[in-house]
């Protein structure tokens, strides 16, 4: 399976989430520009993941993962640090992808 879109796709879509509170409600132009071209290159990239990729499985993935890296860059540049539930929560994430990746028959498509 070919990665590289996928990765693409988790990276575009982390900046841009990470960025939404620095749009201070869109009234912001850069942070709100980081977020709208962040968006449409995750989607993009998205859509060509889905050619080797299963969607359920590729949308798994991107959501897992996003979740965990935007996790840690609001831990970094906002001070946002979670608690001890939140880390749990991170963590059954973690494991849920590593089990697709591990063991589905459907990650091997």
């Amino acid at each position: 399976m070919n990665y590289h879109y996928l990765i693409i796709t988790i990276v575009a879509e982390v900046i841009a989430t990470s960025a939404l509170k620095a749009t201070d409600e869109f009234t912001r132009f850069i942070p709100s520009l980081i977020v709208v071209v962040g968006y449409a290159i995750a989607f993009y990239f998205f859509t060509l993941t889905l050619r080797t990729f299963p969607v359920g499985v590729a949308y798994a993935l991107w959501a897992g993962l996003g979740i965990v890296l935007v996790a840690l860059v609001t831990a970094i540049f906002y001070r946002q640090m979670p608690d001890w539930p939140a880390i749990a929560g991170i963590s059954l994430i973690i494991c849920g992808v590593v089990v697709i990746q591990l063991f589905s028959k459907t990650a091997s498509h």
